[in-house]
């Protein structure tokens, strides 16, 4: 429940970078709040179907634990070049103007928003794990919102980095990864 809000929480962000910007005091007094009241607002909505299963067997937690480890392996990678605090939106809502960079090595030169897929594929673990009819829903509700993400986070970084993101997001897929020889 909590996990499938990640990118509902991007989405009070990246809309109003400008606004989070310009405020005074940390933006995360406000954010962290917010993104507290929406895992209450999940759990109100799903309380009712949290024991609807669609199956319940053991074997399911094979493919599962997989795609665990696969999910950890892809957060992993992105954090590579990154860090936890661009990770945590730091750059985005920070005043002072740093030098960014664009980065479209390692994992990003395969996909270019390796922690949405890293989330997609964990909230497809929990969901063919558990085959609760809620994990099913939430991981929907993360996919429409992590495709609003997506292009939202495409649209800021086009307008921090121009030219040089738009040839990337021409070569490099956005959530499914293309494993090609490098040039």
């Amino acid at each position: 429940m909590v996990y499938s809000t990640i990118p509902s929480f991007w989405l009070m962000i990246h809309p109003r970078v400008a606004d989070w910007r310009a405020r005074r005091g940390s933006p995360y007094s406000l954010l962290i709040p917010a993104w507290l009241t929406m895992w209450v607002m999940m759990a109100v909505v799903t309380w009712r179907w949290r024991t609807v299963q669609l199956y319940s067997r053991p074997w399911s937690w094979i493919p599962a634990i997989a795609l665990f480890a696969i999910g950890i392996w892809l957060y992993k990678q992105a954090g590579v070049d990154f860090g936890w605090k661009v990770l945590g939106g730091v750059p985005e809502l920070d005043r002072r103007d740093r030098e960014q960079r664009l980065i479209t090595s390692g994992i990003r030169a395969h996909v270019r928003h390796p922690v949405y897929l890293a989330h997609l594929v964990e909230m497809f673990a929990w969901s063919i794990g558990t085959g609760l009819a809620v994990c099913y829903g939430l991981t929907a509700f993360a996919i429409a919102t992590g495709i609003v993400m997506v292009r939202m986070e495409d649209y800021e970084l086009e307008t921090r980095f121009g030219v040089a993101y738009r040839e990337y997001r021409r070569l490099v897929p956005a959530i499914i990864p293309a494993f090609r020889a490098q040039r």
